[in-house]
């Protein structure tokens, strides 16, 4: 018997307009940052140059948005309150959407759900005011104001007490809303936002000037932090109708959390699991494990290429060529890391100077790749004793100095080699202060390029097996991966369809001469379900790359002559992606000379 079906026979009802509105506010409006997000974003619809937000109890209590845009007539306001009525679409044409709100869910649902009081006038015309509580509406009164609307929201979920049981703390929920307002304002730096909890400015950001690229720089730089358009790339691409721009951080500029992490379609800030992925695979053999990437990508195209009425909240999207969208993120990501060649976070040289230091210094906005104790250790202050000149009466060691040769110019990006210390790291003198080298780190990924570069020029080779794995898959799993047997055979797989859901894998990888197949495929179908890629196989390619490019590589306690070391630091500047090992981890940091000389009290 069925648990769900009552006895009875059941009854079919009409529900009426307020409970219908109060599910309605359970899609839409999840917590105080959702009724934000809505509000603010009827406010970028009616053409607002300035949004001002002031909440009070992380939200529970007030939110109340106030902007200059176009405003509304006395006679539109009930019409406003009602379900599916929306000034953003006609009807006609679901996939021509290029406002942020067309649903008509989002008033009406907040007036189910709380007391809500829309104070509004056009410009040249009259104000007014109506309010409704827990669905009931008042009639529309007159009212003074300035061009623009007033929304209020007082006693959120007054209505439905049982949903603030699930609410965060205050803290939490002020959080949240705020990380909602500077999400909106990094794709809208024309636009001004102020946002205010319980008395106290936390957000502002005024309006910026310019052209669009410029302007979105300067705001990413007030939300973000300088550090982050400092330790970033420029991204600008297109293909098939699709276009990307934005700014992606360098690997060594890495967070460990994906909070940093902000994806654009057409305007619209979302969450989608497709663009994520290929966010990650664009970093996949630079950074280190457990850390994430930092950038804001901003994706244009027709609205008719994707669809953003997938779930009443439109935090997500679908693309009619997936794929497409995918490649060009990838592309764009690898293409770009690969340009900047041996570029490191400029941070890496402020955390260091702070460990050469002897009192404790705050950590750094954006950490390393690495966790790094800022307490001066023994290693640091014998390095920095080597760094200085030579004491009369002490003998040099054989391997502190290094003559610099005729073609070694300091004006060279990672300048000349000077020294090698603790046979690992090299020194090197530039134009305006000095680098300090990992020598095994940056040979490892000069070999792993080498290697990947020969691998993509030769093929994979592969290694036929004597006699074919046979896997039994469902009939859906087996047809999801036969879809993508030609990716998986220019990489060293070779799939063949072998009757029901059974597919035979005849040929491997050479390079991989331990290999669990079963849990290779069963991880690539789960890739495929999730994401529509799979990068698992040549993930497990490239660390065996890796793997080899270690073993081949310049090992740490050997001793380099200033030939080779500088032709090692020649070979960074020309290589891509020189910058971190093939860990995520830095391969140099850079100190400056007004540093150093502020460590050693010759500059203020």
């Amino acid at each position: 018997m069925n648990s769900h079906a009552p006895n009875i026979r059941p009854v079919i009802r009409q529900l009426d307009e307020a409970t219908a509105n109060r599910i309605a506010a359970g899609e839409v409006v999840e917590r105080p940052a959702s009724a934000v997000k809505e509000l603010v974003e009827n406010a970028l619809d009616a053409g607002a140059s300035r949004i001002d937000i002031a909440i009070q109890d992380g939200g529970r209590r007030l939110i109340r948005v106030c902007d200059d845009g176009c405003g509304m007539a006395p006679e539109d306001l009930p019409l406003a309150l009602s379900r599916h009525a929306t000034s953003k679409i006609d009807g006609t044409d679901l996939l021509a959407i290029r406002s942020f709100g067309f649903r008509g869910e989002a008033l009406p649902s907040l007036g189910a759900v709380g007391r809500l009081t829309i104070t509004s006038r056009m410009r040249g015309g009259e104000g007014a005011v109506i309010a409704v509580a827990g669905g009931k509406l008042a009639p529309v009164r007159p009212s003074a104001s300035n061009p623009g609307t007033v929304v209020e929201l007082r006693d959120l979920f007054f209505a439905t007490p049982a949903r603030l049981k699930f609410l965060r703390g205050d803290r939490a929920e002020t959080m949240a809303v705020a990380e909602c307002v500077r999400r909106l304002a990094m794709a809208e730096p024309f636009v001004g936002f102020t946002l205010i909890a319980d008395g106290k400015e936390i957000f502002r950001a005024d309006a910026e000037q310019g052209e669009l690229f410029d302007a979105l720089q300067i705001r990413l730089s007030r939300v973000m932090g300088r550090d982050f358009i400092d330790n970033c790339i420029s991204l600008d691409a297109e293909r098939d109708g699709l276009g990307l721009a934005g700014f992606a951080a360098l690997p060594t500029y890495s967070r460990g959390t994906a909070v940093a992490q902000h994806v654009y379609v057409n305007g619209r800030p979302v969450r989608d699991k497709l663009l994520t992925g290929a966010l990650r695979a664009g970093y996949m053999d630079v950074l280190a494990s457990g850390r994430h990437p930092a950038a804001v990508l901003y994706l244009s195209c027709d609205p008719q290429l994707v669809d953003v009425n997938v779930h009443p909240a439109k935090a997500e999207v679908r693309f009619r060529d997936p794929q497409g969208a995918r490649g060009l993120v990838v592309s764009a990501l690898r293409h770009g890391l690969a340009g900047a060649g041996h570029r490191a976070s400029s941070t890496l040289g402020d955390a260091t100077m702070a460990a050469f230091r002897a009192e404790p210094a705050a950590p750094v906005v954006a950490s390393p790749a690495y966790q790094m104790d800022y307490r001066p250790s023994g290693a640091a202050i014998r390095a920095s004793l080597d760094l200085q000149a030579p004491v009369p009466g002490f003998a040099e060691a054989p391997s502190a100095r290094a003559e610099e040769p005729a073609d070694a110019p300091a004006e060279a990006p990672l300048g000349a080699a000077r020294a090698q210390i603790h046979e690992n790291y090299i020194i090197a003198q530039t134009a305006d202060g000095l680098v300090i080298v990992d020598q095994h780190a940056a040979h490892e990924r000069l070999v792993y390029e080498r290697l990947k570069a020969q691998a993509a020029a030769t093929g994979i080779a592969r290694q036929a097996l004597l006699i074919p794995e046979i896997l039994d898959l469902p009939e859906a799993d087996a047809a999801r991966i036969l879809s993508v047997a030609n990716d998986l055979a220019d990489l060293g797989l070779v799939i063949e369809p072998f009757g029901g859901g059974a597919v035979a894998v005849r040929e491997v990888p050479a390079m991989l001469v331990k290999l669990d197949l079963r849990a290779l495929i069963r991880d690539i179908l789960d890739d495929l379900s999730d994401q529509g890629m799979s990068d698992r196989l040549r993930g497990r390619l490239d660390a065996v790359l890796s793997s080899m490019a270690c073993h081949g590589s310049v090992r740490s306690g050997r001793r380099m002559t200033a030939d080779e070391m500088n032709a090692l630091l020649r070979d960074m500047e020309r290589t891509p992606r020189s910058g971190q090992c093939n860990h995520g981890r830095p391969t140099w940091v850079k100190l400056r000379l007004s540093d150093i000389e502020r460590l050693f009290g010759r500059k203020d």
